[in-house]
């Protein structure tokens, strides 16, 4: 039964896939995809508390893997032949030539051990991207027929698109269920690929570029992630990541195993987005706002931060840990802050989003049982709550016509349901008692031992309640009025619905999933004899979820709120006072300005690109990320 439920997991979609693609007409296409994502639901349901278990297969399937890196590798090079992009050719050929190396010389007679290996952290991953990523999938089909109908294409390029996507979320499920770090690279580069034609979907000039630049971008953390594979498989004999475990009480003494274990991290920030890539994931919002949502909250960036959680306790009380939590912490830092200065509400989630990897990347780094449940904790709700609001912003790009948050402003008179949806996700990424703000606490108090780091979570912290408090505050502010009746496909409605709700309940069993999860890692550290001693401390932290009664004064607290604002009639909304110079502009309240002439009065908030600007803290972070890689590999290499 459990074999049956990771195939459904990983190769069903590959089937569904070519049958999306096949498909001719809306009907057929909307029953695949609905269809795969039932199946991929109850799949990952079913498969939840089945942990561990190992799950081998067929040698045909080892020789089709091999067959099918050789494949995309090809593809991808004549992609980068045909862009005259000479990073993506020559480190495209490296890959190559190390593969090669790595099939046919190293592991040609070496036992790779199960092909995947099912775990708690396993599934929590599988869990996330199969309903997550469904429920964005099911989104997809309202949305992406009034995406269409602005260009009138002559011809629809849905196939290929859900094509994509749909692989996209097998390849995530096989991704983080392989137990051979060889079979991760497969699904790692089929996601770099599935990304590269996904944003590129609607062939503008901005959106080829953002794909290029994406491509590249992830073919240097794909030629890392081979090179790390020959060391690493030279010096340890295996590539199978249980049996890389084991052996983490002398790896984690340091050594020749911490150059290739480098080289993966290395990886996982490529893929995730970390400076100084960030620049890929924030190109990546010209694409359809599914694919953003897939990219940004269940898919393609965690995978980054699942490889290097995987990895951490092979690194435990290493410098490499040291300076992962340095890194971590200075890029969340960073980008919270350049986050702070956008008003563009697709790159603020894109920011957001960078920064939270990098806090998980941070936790990874500061390597107590703590704080890798932070880090899962984080992955669960960050998921959910930005798949939510990314799929909020595409609603409301569709009706005003805008995804910048000054034009949001009084939302709610135009979008009612939207408005309190997204107030909703913006609400549990920031207040407590919602999960995301526990996560982080955890995060903050993990990093007790070391000044630097918590100091930067904490201001990170901090600058992220400013921009989201900011955006909420303007869904709900003038002008204001009679809400009008929103009408929504129930394809669009439905995944906000059900995310939204996620979001809280998820909240809600926050101590249930803490216990659940912590005790697994502290089994996992424990086997690592890095941290003997700290573990029974974590038993103690559940006492930081005190959250229910939190949540009854939040409910209060609500109810209060909205009786007060239901109490407010027309006579309460007032225009502006102008210093009595005020009069009517087309309606709208405005002043008496220079030659006696009437002005529109405009209110805004303020960005100070000065401080948060983009490119000059992008510019800065930049370098300080690059030193610190550099510091990394020096570290591992001396």
């Amino acid at each position: 039964m459990r074999d049956t439920l990771v195939f459904a997991t990983v190769l069903l979609p590959f089937f569904a896939a070519v049958l999306a693609f096949l498909a001719r007409g809306d009907a057929p296409r909307k029953l695949i995809m609905i269809g795969t994502a039932a199946a991929l639901i109850l799949a990952s349901a079913c498969l939840l508390g089945q942990g561990p278990f190992t799950h081998d297969v067929s040698p045909v399937f080892e020789g089709l893997v091999v067959l099918g890196d050789f494949a995309l590798l090809c593809i991808i090079l004549v992609v980068g032949w045909r862009l005259r992009n000479q990073v993506v050719i020559w480190l495209t050929l490296a890959q190559i030539a190390g593969l090669a190396f790595l099939d046919f010389f190293l592991t040609g007679h070496a036992s790779p051990g199960p092909a995947f290996y099912v775990d708690d952290l396993s599934l929590v991953m599988v869990a996330i991207v199969s309903m997550v990523g469904s429920l964005i999938g099911i989104y997809a089909l309202g949305y992406m027929r009034e995406h269409e109908d602005h260009p009138h294409l002559a011809k629809s390029r849905q196939p290929r698109f859900f094509f994509f996507l749909i692989l996209f979320l097998g390849a995530m499920n096989g991704l983080v269920l392989s137990n051979s770090l060889s079979w991760m690279y497969f699904f790692w580069e089929i996601t770099t690929f599935c990304s590269f034609i996904l944003i590129g979907h609607d062939g503008t000039p901005v959106a080829r570029k953002n794909a290029e630049r994406a491509l590249w971008m992830n073919v240097i953390g794909g030629a890392a992630f081979v090179l790390g594979l020959i060391l690493l498989q030279k010096a340890a004999g295996t590539l199978s990541l249980q049996a890389l475990l084991a052996k983490a009480p002398e790896i984690s003494t340091g050594g020749i195993l911490l150059a290739p274990l480098f080289l993966l991290v290395f990886a996982g920030f490529t893929k995730a987005a970390q400076p100084p890539f960030q620049s890929w994931l924030t190109g990546a919002m010209v694409a359809p706002t599914p694919v953003s949502a897939l990219l940004h909250s269940s898919t393609m960036v965690k995978a980054g931060v699942y490889l290097i959680i995987r990895l951490a306790p092979l690194f435990a009380g290493t410098y490499l840990s040291a300076l992962v939590a340095l890194f971590g912490g200075f890029c969340f830092l960073a980008t919270a802050a350049m986050a702070v200065g956008q008003s563009n509400g697709k790159k603020i989630l894109a920011y957001s989003t960078i920064s939270n990897l990098a806090l998980i990347i941070a936790c990874a780094g500061i390597n107590t049982p703590a704080a890798i449940t932070a880090a899962i904790l984080l992955i669960i709700f960050h998921a959910v709550s930005k798949a939510l609001l990314f799929l909020c912003v595409g609603t409301i790009e569709q009706t005003i016509g805008s995804r910048d948050i000054e034009d949001m402003r009084g939302l709610f008179r135009i979008m009612p349901h939207t408005a309190v949806i997204t107030a909703v996700g913006v609400m549990t990424m920031m207040l407590p008692p919602f999960g995301m703000l526990l996560a982080k606490w955890m995060a903050i108090e993990s990093a007790h031992s070391q000044f630097l780091v918590a100091a930067m979570l904490a201001l990170g912290s901090a600058l992220t309640v400013l921009f989201w408090a900011r955006w909420a505050g303007m869904l709900f502010s003038a002008p204001f009025g009679p809400a009008t009746p929103e009408i929504k496909p129930a394809s669009v409605r439905l995944p906000l619905i059900v995310l939204a709700f996620a979001a809280v309940l998820l909240s809600l069993a926050a101590p249930l999933l803490n216990s659940a999860l912590a005790r697994p890692m502290t089994a996992l550290y424990a086997a690592t004899g890095a941290y003997a001693g700290s573990l029974g401390g974590l038993e103690n932290q559940v006492g930081l979820f005190p959250i229910y009664p939190l949540f009854l004064i939040l409910g209060v607290g609500f109810v209060l709120a909205l009786r007060a604002a239901r109490r407010v009639g027309p006579a309460q909304a007032t225009a502006p006072y102008m210093c009595g110079a005020g009069c009517d502009v087309d309606g709208r309240p405005g002043f008496t300005g220079p030659m006696n002439q009437p002005v529109a009065a405009l209110t805004g908030n303020s960005y100070l690109p000065r401080i948060f600007g983009e490119d000059m803290l992008g510019r800065w972070a930049n370098v300080v990320a690059l030193v610190l890689v550099a510091l990394m590999l020096g570290g591992v290499l001396w």
